[in-house]
């Protein structure tokens, strides 16, 4: 745990904060190591220790950095550092867990970005040679990024998107700290300039402002046509809307707003008409369900984790993330909500609501415009950027890309966060100071209302797909979840009247497979394939065999709470005699049709037989010839099929003529042995000649 190094009541409180978040990371990594064991139910399976490194790793660092902060920042703000430390140490888990070779990358991003940090707290209070150079720093930005046209490369290969620079495996994004340099132009630049007209009686007018403005338009729109033409669309969007909120906190004209969003809208459908990502992204956010296995794959299978998490998660370790692509950058936040759910979701969102309260709080008790505008501007990018992102995880809003500061995977990204920490440390720790005079703090206000509504909105979307939605999504046919899950957790057999199996589950957890010991009746109890899904009384008894249904509900959800599975499923036994089904499907070989055996006293199903049939042990490699076979062995004729019922249907015709008070025959007439009219105003026809064995149906007016 961290050391309390100083007495102050700030340096008190952000060591209490951070203990709390180095205990609930402790649990976290402690899960994660026994998750491999729990997962089989069996301490045979190993354990898992690797990402332990970049616990420790995080732990020294929170405590260098809570230690040199309580000395040359004495007077911040105690939750930031915290809040920001929690996210970073959840991001770095996370990804270690799902893919430790970037968790180790991402565990030195956070050495080199909280040394930056640490070294970063002795620069001037008063962050002049930001104020003073914002030309210099906006445009190097600029320049670093325009050499992507020409050196950028991808570290994933694909070249696609060629967004980074760098070599020798240590790669830099321009334009992840581009947005915060443009913050600080903006912040600069408007504190220059409005100073002059905000004095004067009666303050300033849009017709005096957009003039003054025309250096910034010009500066972010070189900026956003750059990314545009880099196809970065999701940086361009964070780019327009942190433009609209820094200038409207500055000027306070809510036309300056309106305008901006405006843009943002325009932007959207000229991205939709010229850019075909642009439209693909749409197009999926506006109806996922069209494509769920192509173009909207991505949005589906993050609503499908989000409603495997329900609420209390399926456990670190034991979901499955994985099956989100990138689930480690731009879908961080559903493989955190699958794996601790939606208490984790929310949690998430509350540290974000946190930094959006104290760095607003931070802002309004700046000592001057710049840092005024400063600490607003970085605040909306953290927090904007976020709910960006997780709406779009959540289908709130389109996806964009973007990744999520300080946890999603990204070297930049994660220096670029921790330097605007160290900003808004600087810019609260200043207590012998009065705040800079605020003719009307609205225009913060709305800023805050605007980021905790957004965040609101996704915690009722967290709810919305974790809770409500989730036991619709959990059993689509395209939830890969399950699939997995039959591998761990085995599932019910399906035996006969005397317990010799029919379908049974072999092998030992994470090998278990199904396996059908008498594949004539394929047809009739179905299959259960990870590829296929499922039919027959697999589909039909899948609740039963599964487990979910049958136990006590204490056991179900212990086992959610405790393996993050379902418990093993029950077994169900059938009416059907299999040897008395051997002689049904030797009397039927080589003929096409159906046959059921019953009970005439009971009413049991001994035998149920369809040939011609096929064998589910051998789905995988036959589908395609069992689906254009033309004597579609798929079908359960025993059930699906029509077929002329012949005399069978004497006894039923007899009994309606007596309930009818007609007198019986001495003989049952021909009409009745193939019937055609029973009587009077009583047709039962057959929808196919006497003889066809393909089926008819009975039509009884």
């Amino acid at each position: 745990m961290l050391a309390r190094s100083f007495h102050s009541p700030v340096d008190r409180l952000q060591a209490r904060l951070l203990n709390l978040a180095a205990l609930f990371l402790a649990c976290y990594a402690l899960a994660l190591t026994l998750a491999p064991a729990v997962r089989q139910r069996s301490l045979s399976a190993g354990l898992s220790w690797e990402h332990w490194a970049g616990f420790l790793l995080w732990l020294l660092l929170m405590n260098l950095a809570h230690w040199q902060t309580a000395r040359w920042l004495p007077n911040r703000d105690p939750y930031l550092l915290p809040a920001a430390g929690l996210l970073s140490g959840l991001g770095v888990l996370v990804t270690w867990r799902l893919l430790p070779y970037f968790g180790l990358r991402q565990s030195a991003w956070l050495l080199v970005s909280v040394t930056l940090l640490i070294a970063g707290l002795r620069l001037p209070a008063d962050l002049h040679f930001l104020r003073r150079y914002k030309y210099l720093w906006l445009t190097s930005g600029l320049l670093l990024t325009s050499l992507t046209f020409f050196f950028g490369v991808n570290p994933s290969g694909d070249g696609l998107i060629e967004l980074w620079l760098g070599c020798c495996g240590v790669y830099l994004q321009p334009s992840e700290p581009l947005k915060l340099l443009l913050v600080i132009y903006l912040a600069a630049y408007l504190a220059d300039r409005l100073v002059f007209i905000q004095g004067r009686p009666g303050g300033f007018y849009l017709t005096s402002l957009l003039p003054l403005l025309a250096p910034t338009l010009i500066m972010t729109g070189v900026a956003i046509l750059l990314l545009t033409g880099q196809r970065d669309l999701g940086t361009a969007t964070v780019f327009m809307f942190l433009y609209a909120v820094t200038v409207y906190v500055a000027s306070g004209k809510r036309r300056m707003l309106l305008a901006s969003l405006g843009g943002l809208a325009l932007a959207g459908v000229l991205g939709y008409r010229l850019f075909d990502v642009v439209q693909i992204r749409i197009d999926a956010w506006l109806n996922p369900w069209l494509d769920p296995s192509g173009r909207s794959y991505q949005i589906i299978q993050s609503l499908l984790a989000l409603a495997s998490g329900g609420i209390s998660g399926r456990g670190p370790g034991l979901g499955s993330p994985g099956l989100v692509p990138v689930p480690h950058s731009d879908f961080i936040f559903a493989s955190v909500a699958e794996e601790i759910g939606l208490a984790g979701a929310l949690g998430l969102l509350a540290l974000l609501a946190l930094l959006t309260a104290r760095g607003i709080h931070t802002a309004l008790a700046a000592p001057d415009a710049f840092r005024r505008y400063l600490a607003a501007g970085l605040t909306a990018f953290l927090v904007g950027q976020s709910i960006l992102i997780i709406g779009g995880n959540l289908r709130l809003l389109p996806l964009t890309g973007v990744t999520l500061p300080f946890v999603s995977y990204g070297g930049s990204s994660l220096l670029v966060s921790f330097f605007s920490l160290l900003i808004l440390l600087h810019i609260s720790n200043q207590a012998e100071f009065r705040p800079a005079p605020l003719a009307d703090a609205s225009p913060y206000l709305h800023l805050a209302g605007l980021l905790f509504a957004g965040l609101a909105g996704a915690a009722l979307a967290s709810g919305w797909w974790a809770v409500v939605r989730g036991p619709d999504l959990l059993t689509r046919t395209d939830n890969p979840r399950r699939a997995i899950a039959d591998r761990f957790v085995r599932r019910g057999a399906l035996v006969d009247r005397g317990n010799q199996p029919i379908n049974a589950t072999v092998g030992v957890p994470g090998e278990l497979e199904r396996r059908y010991f008498y594949p004539n009746l394929s047809p009739v109890t179905g299959y259960n394939s990870p590829v296929y899904g499922q039919s027959g009384l697999e589909a039909s008894l899948d609740g039963v065999l599964r487990g979910l249904q049958g136990n006590p509900g204490l056991t179900i959800w212990l086992d959610h709470v405790l393996y993050g599975q379902p418990p093993p499923g029950l077994d169900v036994r059938l009416s059907l005699d299999l040897e008395l089904q051997r002689q049904v499907d030797r009397l039927l070989a080589g003929r096409k049709g159906a046959a059921v055996l019953l009970n005439a006293a009971t009413g049991e199903v001994l035998a149920l037989a369809s040939h011609p049939n096929f064998d589910a042990n051998t789905l995988e490699q036959n589908w395609q010839q069992y689906l254009n076979d033309p004597a579609a062995p798929l079908l359960n004729r025993a059930t699906q099929g029509l077929y002329p019922p012949g005399t069978a249907l004497a006894p039923f015709l007899l009994a309606e003529a007596l309930a009818q008070g007609q007198s019986l025959p001495a003989r049952l007439p021909a009409e009745a042995r193939q019937p055609e009219q029973a009587s009077p105003g009583q047709v039962l026809r057959c929808s196919r000649p006497a003889g066809n064995e393909e089926g008819t149906a009975i039509d009884l007016r």
